[in-house]
This record gives structure tokens, sequence and C-alpha cells, in this order.
């Protein structure tokens, strides 16, 4: 695990790998001006005094509708980037899988910022996530869904 930057803030996340009944894994596109569109799984950042879980299971319900329990931390992952309000940080994502019971969302409470920048959303193969031609994060995520489809 890399270290973590202390001179930047620590953006602690609850990120949600959605697997429908046939193993797709759900992305949202973000389109952020004066940047190239990536893809990236359900998720975002931890409310003050909020568990990984507990803002997992909040950000799954905010942006897809499923009510759930997150289940086990699967993941851990901590990549210093640029947020999409412009902010460089050093994150701390945990990362938890769900399986939905169907392939539709519902994205009605998105907020205003996300209805804005996620233009999309899809269900990706494990060879679509392998081979895609827009940034997708993690880079590392079809491994991850394997690794826990194997068991």
């Amino acid at each position: 695990m890399a270290d973590l930057n202390p001179a930047k803030r620590l953006r602690r996340s609850a990120r949600i790998i959605v697997l429908d009944p046939e193993d797709r894994a759900l992305m949202f596109r973000f389109d952020v001006p004066d940047r190239p569109p990536f893809w990236v799984t359900t998720g975002g950042e931890c409310e003050a005094g909020e568990s990984f879980e507990d803002a997992a299971t909040r950000e799954l319900f905010e942006e897809t509708g499923i009510v759930t329990d997150p289940g086990r931390q699967i993941a851990r992952t901590t990549p210093e980037f640029v947020t999409v309000e412009g902010e460089p940080v050093q994150g701390d994502e945990r990362y938890f899988l769900v399986r939905a019971k169907e392939a539709a969302i519902d994205t009605s409470h998105h907020t205003e910022l996300e209805q804005r920048l996620m233009t999309q959303h899809r269900w990706f193969t494990l060879a679509e996530l392998s081979d895609w031609h827009e940034a997708l994060f993690p880079e590392n995520l079809a491994e991850l869904i394997e690794r826990e489809l194997a068991g």
C-alpha cells in the first residue's frame, strides 16, 4: 500500500462495485469541463464521522436507489487525484461489492453536481472493463471482480 501524502487533504471514500445478475459492473461516466471523460463505480466521500460501511450504504441508495447492507470491505486503494471540484486530494478508498437483483437503477436521488457531471451510466462486462476506450477507475476493477467471483 502506498504511503499517504500528508500534504494533501485526506478524502475518505466508500466505493461500491455493483454487479447485476449477469455479473456486469455498474459504472457512471463523468464529464468534467476541461478533463477527458472517465468512468467510476458507485460511491463517494464519507461525511464527517461516518464509517466507510455507512457511507457505502448511503451512497448506494443515493446513486442507484438500491437499499442493502454493503457487506465486507473487499479492497482498499490510496490514489492521489483531483476531485471533480478541482481539489487535489489523497484518497483513502474502501471497496464493497453488492449484487443487484436487476439491472434497473434509480438515479432520482443524485445531487445537483451529480446530475450535471454524471452524464451516463451503463453495465460493463468484464471484457469491456479490461479494454475500454476511456479511463475507468479503479484501473484494476476487472481484477477485483474476478477475484471476488472466484471466491
